[in-house]
């Protein structure tokens, strides 16, 4: 182990402290507690329920899972500690990033350091691994690990299906590379419609599915992890035809549709198992309302968000990693519809765009906790229904729309979330287009 990761700042400003050796390893003057730590280790710790307050008391032998989506942690360590007396920490929710925890070594010594100086760790995922050896260093860490993303998950390529040009509507698609690069129209093969929606599902394979074609259809087309889209699939009996919904993944490898517009605005849900299988109708939980977006965040979670009632709205609905809609979240950013979103950075999403009567280019990131953030000011052209999906497994990408005419312009979003000036439409300029990723 290389010491500590985090920060370990003097409470008097001296700057940060680290105690090595020549060889990388922790200084300790009591070997007998290390090698007892190793053997604990072994033995195992017993885990404890997930501690999610703003202060705790931590004791030998325990394993504790730290919560802090929603504040810091302040954690006490036992006021006396025999050698070899172990404590494990660990970041449940992936959030000491953004709030830490910091350790209170109650009189005893930390690596060496007496208690005046102040133990924080703050990178998301970390587990802490601490053992008590001896009075001259105190508790020490065996374990630190450094984990900054959780596991990337995401796909290569994205695929822009269907939807209405000039002529009315098409099955075109066009195919997006892993550097972001939108491919020439590919001619469709699939029931030509608009304001369908699409996701991914059994990890590297997408669905795009309802849809206006002339009237409301719940009709689905599979689509491969090499891009290509499969014939239509007939609507399943007992689910709901509707345009403008919103799709996002869950659970890593499954996909959900969820609201629209039937006889008027619904809240059903359909879940998609990981061979592509669309189930029947769920009641709804969340505000019916229609031409929403949706996209995934976290470890196999998703968040639809915004739509039309009877007015526009920017409220959003949380996804379990289990498929569950949850009820209304109070809207953040500018209220409208006929929006678009997609997931980037492995485990955070973004919805851009849309109309309220007028069009918007805006853009509202989504954290990895499922958090919509305020209004971030737009860089492309403003215009409405457009897609969106994932490129390259970590980027993003907005595509076509109507800015006051049909448009095949594109913008990339980086992976941390910042959109790029508009690229030069390459496909047929269309509007109410879907978009997943797939590969």
């Amino acid at each position: 182990m290389s010491g500590i990761i985090g920060s370990r700042l003097n409470v008097r400003g001296s700057g940060l402290v680290s105690k090595l050796g020549t060889d990388g390893q922790v200084l300790t003057s009591a070997g007998a507690g290390i090698q007892s730590a190793f053997e604990d280790v072994a033995g195992g710790v017993s885990w404890q329920a997930v501690e999610t307050g703003s202060t705790m008391t931590a004791v030998a032998g325990n394993g504790y899972p730290i919560d802090t989506t929603s504040n810091a942690c302040t954690i006490t360590l036992p006021a006396s500690a025999s050698n070899g007396d172990q404590i494990v920490f660990t970041d449940y929710a992936r959030t000491w990033g953004t709030n830490a925890i910091t350790i209170d070594s109650n009189g005893l010594n930390y690596q060496g350091d007496d208690d005046s100086y102040t133990v924080e760790y703050t990178t998301d995922g970390q587990s802490v691994n601490i053992v008590y050896s001896g009075s001259t260093n105190g508790w020490i860490p065996i374990e630190d690990d450094t984990v900054t993303d959780a596991p990337i998950t995401g796909n290569e390529e994205g695929i822009f299906a269907f939807g209405l040009d000039a002529g009315g509507d098409t099955d075109i698609t066009n195919l997006v590379s892993n550097t972001g690069v939108v491919a020439a129209d590919v001619s469709g093969v699939g029931t030509a419609r608009d304001s369908g929606a699409a996701c991914e599902y059994g990890g590297d394979k997408g669905i795009i599915g309802f849809g206006w074609p002339g009237s409301a259809t719940a009709i689905t087309n599979l689509v491969s992890s090499a891009g290509v889209v499969a014939s239509d699939t007939a609507a399943v009996v007992g689910v709901t035809a509707r345009q403008g919904p919103g799709a996002c993944g869950y659970g890593e490898d499954k996909g959900i549709f969820a609201f629209g517009h039937s006889d008027g605005p619904t809240a059903v849900s359909n879940k998609v198992s990981n061979a592509g299988v669309v189930a029947t109708d769920t009641t709804g939980v969340g505000t019916a309302r229609r031409y929403l977006a949706a996209c995934e965040y976290g470890a196999g979670k998703g968040i639809m968000g915004y739509g039309n009632t009877t007015t526009y709205v920017s409220m959003s609905n949380l996804v379990s990693d289990a498929g569950v809609v949850a009820t209304d979240v109070t809207g953040v950013g500018t209220a409208r519809y006929y929006i678009a979103a997609c997931s980037y950075g492995g485990d955070k999403g973004i919805f851009g765009f849309g109309t309220n009567g007028a069009s918007y280019g805006v853009t509202n990131l989504v954290s990895n906790t499922g958090v919509v953030g305020t209004d971030v000011t737009a860089v492309g052209t403003a215009r409405y229904s457009p897609a969106a999906c994932e490129y390259g497994i970590t980027k993003a990408i907005f595509g076509f729309g109507n800015d006051g005419s049909l448009t095949g312009a594109t913008n990339l979003v980086s992976s941390s979330g910042v959109v790029a000036s508009d690229v030069s439409a390459v496909g047929t300029a269309r509007s109410y287009v879907t978009g997943c990723s797939f590969n």
